[in-house]
C-alpha cells in the first residue's frame, strides 16, 4: 500500500477490507458503530512524522497554479436551524462566547464560528450513519440544531469535569481539542474508564507552532503570529502542543493496539501535487475565516488590544494566501482500544 493509499483509507477503504467489516459486524453487532475505526487496529505500531499517512513532507511547487482546486462553493456550513432561545453567551470584542465555566474555552460560539467549525455535525452524521447506536454529544456551549436523529442527543457539559454517565461506550472520538483542556491526560483517563471491554478510542488534533520548509522567515507576519500565539498560550496556561504526548497518554491509560497516523496540511496551495493542494484549500479557509476568533483571547493575553491584533490579523491572513511562504502544520490521527477481559 503507498502512503497516499494509506491516506484516502478514511474515505474508501479497499473492498477486501469492507468485506473483512461486513464479517466482524455479523460476528460482534452489538460493535458496529466502531467496524469502520477498527477495521486498521490489528498491529500496535507507531508512525514517525510522515512515516506513511500522507505522502512524507510536502515539496515546493514552481507552479502553485498548477492541480488548483477552487475554493467556491465546497466549503459550505453544515448548520441547521437553531432556536434563538438556545443561546447563552457573554459579548467580548463584537463577538459571543459560551456563558457556563465562562473562560474556560476562549474561541467564540457565535454564528461566523459554528459556520467555521459546526454544531455537533460529526456526531449528528455519525448517529444518521449508525442509527442501531446512541450517540451522546458534550459542548460547554448550548448550540446545537434543534432537530437531532432520534438516536443523537447532546449534553452541556465539561470533559475535565468527573464523568458521569450510566452506561460505558463503545467509541469515543474526539476532534480539535488542543484548545479545550488544561489536563488531557485526565481526559483520556476518563474515557478509558467509561469504555466498555474493547471499546475504541479515536483523538484527531495538531499540532503547533507550524513548521516550515527551510529556514523560517522570521519577518514575515506569520511567523510572528506563531510566536505570539506561543507566547499567548503560555501565559494563559495552555498548550497546544500537547498532541505529542497523546500515545503516550493511551499507553499510560491502559489502551492496547495504538494507531497514530500523522499528516502534512500546507498553509496555501504551494506544495506539489493535487493531495496537497486540496487539503491547504480547506486549512487556508478555516484559518483565514477563523484568525480572529483564534487569536482575540491568546494575543490579549501578550498585551495586545483588540484593535492591534484585528490589524494584525489582516497581515498574518496575507501571509497564508502567499505562496512563497512555505509554512505547514502537523496533525496526528490516534487510536486505540480498551483491553478485553483476559479469559480465565
Amino acid at each position: 500500500m503507498t502512503a497516499h493509499e494509506e491516506q484516502e483509507l478514511d474515505v474508501a477503504q479497499p473492498q477486501q477490507q469492507q468485506q473483512q467489516q461486513q464479517q466482524q459486524r455479523r460476528q460482534q453487532p452489538q460493535q458496529q458503530t466502531l467496524a469502520r475505526h477498527l477495521a486498521s487496529m490489528s498491529e500496535h505500531n507507531r508512525l514517525s512524522w510522515g512515516g506513511g499517512s500522507a505522502p512524507s513532507l510536502p515539496s515546493i511547487d514552481d507552479d502553485p497554479n498548477s492541480d488548483a482546486v477552487s475554493i467556491t462553493d465546497s466549503v459550505k456550513s453544515s448548520t441547521m436551524s437553531i432556536d434563538s432561545s438556545l443561546y447563552h453567551f457573554v459579548e467580548e470584542n463584537g463577538r459571543t462566547y459560551h456563558k457556563y465555566k465562562q473562560g474556560r474555552y476562549f474561541l467564540p460560539n457565535d454564528l461566523a464560528e459554528q459556520e467555521r467549525l459546526g454544531t455537533g455535525i460529526w456526531a449528528i452524521e455519525f448517529a444518521s450513519q449508525y442509527p442501531e447506536s446512541e450517540v451522546v454529544g458534550t459542548d460547554l456551549s448550548p448550540i446545537q440544531p434543534q432537530y437531532l436523529p432520534e438516536n443523537c442527543r447532546f449534553e452541556i457539559d465539561d470533559a475535565e469535569d468527573e464523568w458521569t454517565f450510566s452506561e460505558p461506550f463503545s467509541f469515543i472520538h474526539g476532534r480539535a481539542l488542543m484548545s479545550c483542556f488544561d489536563d488531557p491526560a485526565r481526559v483520556v483517563r476518563q474515557a478509558y474508564e467509561n469504555l466498555e471491554p474493547g471499546g475504541a478510542i479515536e483523538f484527531q488534533d495538531a499540532l503547533f507552532p507550524m513548521y516550515w520548509v527551510g529556514e523560517p522567515p522570521t519577518e514575515s507576519a506569520l511567523y510572528r503570529w506563531n510566536e505570539l500565539l506561543m507566547e499567548g498560550l503560555r501565559r494563559i496556561g495552555r498548550s497546544w502542543s500537547n498532541v505529542v504526548h497523546y500515545y503516550s497518554y493511551f499507553e499510560e491509560a491502559g489502551f492496547e493496539n495504538i494507531v497514530e497516523r500523522r499528516f502534512y496540511w500546507p498553509t496555501s496551495p504551494w506544495a506539489k501535487g493535487k493531495y496537497f493542494k486540496t487539503v491547504a484549500m480547506y486549512f487556508q479557509e478555516d484559518m483565514i475565516s477563523g484568525l480572529e476568533a483564534i487569536s482575540m483571547k491568546v494575543l490579549q493575553a501578550t498585551g495586545m488590544t483588540s484593535d492591534e491584533i484585528l490589524a494584525f490579523c489582516e497581515e498574518v491572513k496575507a501571509d497564508f494566501r502567499d505562496t512563497n511562504l512555505h509554512a505547514y502544520l502537523k496533525v496526528s490521527y490516534i487510536y486505540a482500544r480498551k483491553p478485553l477481559p483476559k479469559s480465565a
